[in-house]
């Protein structure tokens, strides 16, 4: 269910003194999936700045407050390829300064193949790093055995729990030598609470990097475990939130960047058991960012330009402003979208392939583009390298293999944005055979994809070795990995500039890439 509510508070400019009492409130801040120091839209949403003017607000009113982190924050992003998430690090320790931070770990976290990285990051980090599900085998003995595990702090005469779970491999994570994660997680739930219960715990918290469904299996077990009353997490890059009940506990998360966070106050009733009031918090103009967090925003964003002083540059220009956010990317079609696949056909040469598509989590900016087209727009959008491979697939081949994009709900990483074809979905059908139409154009315009019909596609490397649950063929083999998708884009902005054309337009209401069958709609390409 997602929540649009918005929980008004005012901005403060200077730190205020707490007011804690003897009914002060235990309230936690939830953020999840932050990838930058500063805000985004152009500055006018989210950003940690504007967290910090939360959190202060909070303390002023009387609460303790405690912040969570759901994962992903040290990549990917621009300034994670230069500093490998040290920036993050810096504005989450400010964090941690305010009020004490507890973070899980992400999929991301785990991008790099070696530790170095991940070692560096935790020995510079003031906040606590928490992992029931998994382990580190980094080699670093300060950071091995300091992952904490049955994490418990205390308010006033209160002993609080958490447990923590992180992503294995086979739902999207990554699989590293210096990494062990336990795919078990309802079982690793069961046995933390029970560890935090034989503690004395009085309630009972998750702080989750795992899919939505995997959160509310979880929360179940609150019919066993009275004392376990929420689940914050990351992982969906847009606002969830699932009730909670006696037999459920209730299950929240943000959006990425801090856009949308939650503020959670835990009380505990007559019977000792605790209860939360939960909302949700829209981080935009109206909240103003904390002036003292601005100077380290300020700081690493200078050390950026001294990197990249050309970041700012125009290099072309935008025909419509184009919704690049993580909530239309990951859901819909969009004109971002739409003009980055386009390139990909053309990526090995003429003819151009038949077909292309790309995992919209490849699609980093969450912002959107407008107007004159800089570097920085592209240098965001692209938070890893992502190489391109041109290879030939049966139709039936191809439909099965597209089934994967359509396979959840909601704002997923792995949704597809396409250029060659079209697709119609009705996801009432069960997973893995949603497609009701898949076509091509054909001699006399669209027409069903042909099953034994060999096609051309152009895919990101990624893609072709099974990433996001796409798992493609392997024979006929592909090319090597080729043309880097990032300045093939690049090129095509550059050399519109040069010939007077701007860029980019917004999908074609009377012929759609992407149609979802919803109630009302009497057909895939006919009006609703």
């Amino acid at each position: 269910i997602l929540i649009v509510a918005v929980f008004l508070l005012s901005a403060c400019a200077a730190t205020p003194e707490s007011t804690l009492d003897e009914s002060s409130r235990l309230t936690f801040v939830h953020l999840n999936d932050t990838y930058r120091v500063g805000a985004v839209e152009d500055g006018k949403k989210g950003g940690f700045g504007r967290v910090v003017t939360v959190v202060r607000e909070l303390q002023a009113q009387g609460s303790d407050v405690r912040i969570l982190h759901g994962g992903d924050f040290l990549y990917p992003s621009l300034e994670s390829q230069l500093w490998h998430g040290m920036q993050i690090v810096e504005a989450m320790n400010y964090l941690d300064d305010l009020a004490p931070l507890y973070v899980t770990t992400g999929n991301h976290e785990f991008d790099p193949r070696t530790p170095e990285h991940l070692i560096n990051a935790f020995r510079a980090s003031k906040f606590d790093w928490l992992g029931d599900n998994i382990d580190f085998a980094t080699g670093d003995i300060k950071v091995d055995a300091n992952l904490r595990k049955t994490f418990t702090f205390e308010h006033r005469d209160k002993l609080i729990g958490i447990f923590s779970l992180t992503l294995h491999r086979n739902d999207g994570g990554n699989e590293r030598d210096y990494l062990a994660i336990d795919p078990d997680y309802v079982g690793v739930a069961r046995r933390t609470i029970e560890a935090l219960e034989a503690r004395g715990a009085d309630a009972i918290i998750g702080v989750t990097h795992l899919h939505m469904a995997t959160d509310i299996e979880i929360a179940k077990l609150r019919a066993e475990y009275p004392k376990f009353v929420f689940i914050v997490g990351g992982h969906d890059h847009e606002p969830q939130y699932s009730e909670g009940s006696a037999t459920s506990a209730t299950v929240m998360k943000g959006a990425s960047n801090a856009r949308s966070i939650w503020t959670i106050e835990l009380t505990f009733g007559e019977d000792g058991l605790p209860s939360v009031d939960e909302h949700i918090v829209e981080l935009g103009v109206g909240i103003a960012s904390d002036p003292d967090y601005d100077k380290l925003d300020e700081k690493w964003r200078n050390r950026l330009l001294e990197v990249f002083p050309f970041l700012t540059a125009r290099v072309g220009r935008a025909a419509v402003a184009m919704d690049a956010t993580d909530e239309q990317v990951r859901s819909k079609e969009n004109g971002w979208g739409n003009f980055i696949v386009d390139q990909m056909r053309g990526a090995f040469g003429k003819p151009a392939a038949d077909l292309a598509f790309i995992n919209s989590g490849t699609l980093r900016i969450d912002d959107y583009v407008a107007g004159d087209i800089v570097f920085e727009d592209i240098a965001r959008t692209f938070g890893f390298s992502s190489y391109l491979r041109y290879m030939t697939i049966s139709g039936r081949e191809f439909r099965k293999v597209m089934e994967a994009g359509y396979r959840g709900s909601g704002s997923q990483g792995y949704f597809p944005q396409v250029s060659g074809f079209r697709v119609c979905v009705d996801r009432n059908l069960p997973v893995g055979e949603r497609i009701v139409s898949l076509q091509v154009p054909g001699e006399a315009g669209w027409q069903e994809i042909e099953a034994d019909t060999q096609y051309s596609l152009v895919v990101p490397d990624f893609l072709y070795r099974g990433g996001d649950g796409y798992a493609l063929p392997q024979d006929p083999p592909a090319s090597k990995p080729g043309s880097e998708l990032k300045y093939l884009v690049l090129d095509a902005i550059v050399r519109a500039q040069a010939e007077g054309r701007v860029v980019g337009a917004l999908p074609d209401p009377a012929n759609p890439r992407y149609v979802e069958l919803t109630t009302g709609r009497t057909g895939c390409w006919s009006a609703p």
